[in-house]
């Protein structure tokens, strides 16, 4: 099975649910007026794809579908896929793309932060970069356990101290080594942090700011979200953004959720790329993000026939 086969499997229940929405909309009939593009609003928004982008999106059809005389409701739906992709912020190339860099990964505890981690320093070992991994997780337990797995399954240095130790100082510690060791790439997992608590949110924001004046390597900060947190999704990456001025997105859990247009809200509500999306637990499963694909896998196609 090709990766777009099994991103449109695991959006399927987002794609039946959007879909279901979209042909009690198409039953009244194929008509351009207010009703049809309130309801296509409506839909998109139901569809966790955000407020603020189902306008941008419906605005821009609006527009195409006068300039270009659309003759129905079809035509319009014909378009929606590209408006779609056309509406994630673009970029992000940099980060994992080959450069040198320290890449910082947060977001709460259960997105998938330290698989996330483990899967990178193996795609990326085997592509023959130089890995360093650093274990700042050093509250949760088997933190530290889970991520040495994955460190010796993608054959990879991990850097780590004693569970309960200052996660800053292991950051330090991994540059530190990074830097004796000639890495050209350090993957640091965090501890999972609750964007409602101020105080450990301040802490996290100290271990951003010490990776960000040690580093000689170029410093992103990326968010791990799950995507069947839906909304909830939203205000923590607004949280997390705020404190942290993120530089990507990650999308985790994409297989069976039926809030995968939350990817979309997020993304372009912050501006952030997204860099990488999963859609199940094995090693293949975390692949590169790609717009078209994406918006296809999450809507589909609709015909006078209801063609999948």
């Amino acid at each position: 099975m090709g990766f777009f086969d099994r991103i449109s499997q695991g959006l399927q229940r987002s794609r039946d649910k959007f879909k279901e929405e979209m042909n009690v909309l198409l039953d009244r009939g194929p008509d351009l007026d207010e009703e049809f593009w309130d309801g296509l609003e409506e839909t998109l928004i139901l569809a966790d794809i955000g407020g603020a982008a189902a306008c941008d999106i419906v605005e821009r059809l609006r527009e195409q579908a006068t300039r270009k005389a659309l003759p129905d409701a079809y035509a319009v739906l014909d378009m929606l896929n590209d408006q779609i992709a056309e509406t994630f912020t673009e970029g992000g190339q940099e980060i994992l793309g080959g450069d040198p860099a320290c890449v910082l990964f947060v977001g709460i505890n259960g997105t998938g932060k330290t698989t996330t981690v483990g899967k990178l320093s193996k795609e990326a070992h085997d592509a023959g970069r130089k890995v360093i991994l650093g274990s700042a997780d050093t509250f949760r337990a088997a933190a530290i356990e889970q991520l040495e797995v994955w460190a010796r399954r993608a054959d990879v240095e991990m850097v780590t101290r004693e569970r309960g130790a200052d996660p800053a100082s292991v950051c330090y510690d991994t540059l530190e080594r990074a830097e004796a060791e000639g890495a050209d790439l350090v993957l640091i997992d965090t501890a999972g942090r609750l964007h409602t608590s101020a105080d450990l949110m301040r802490e996290l924001t100290k271990v951003v700011n010490v990776v960000r004046k040690r580093s000689q390597l170029p410093v992103y900060t990326v968010l791990v979200i799950d995507a069947t947190t839906g909304q909830n999704g939203l205000q923590q990456a607004r949280e997390f953004n705020r404190e942290l001025d993120l530089d990507a997105l990650i999308v985790t859990k994409l297989d069976g959720t039926a809030k995968g247009g939350i990817a979309l809200a997020v993304s372009h509500e912050l501006e952030l790329p997204i860099i990488k999306i999963g859609v199940g637990e094995g090693l293949d499963d975390l692949r590169d993000f790609d717009a078209h694909d994406f918006a296809r896998a999450l809507v589909g196609a609709f015909d006078e026939r209801q063609a999948n």
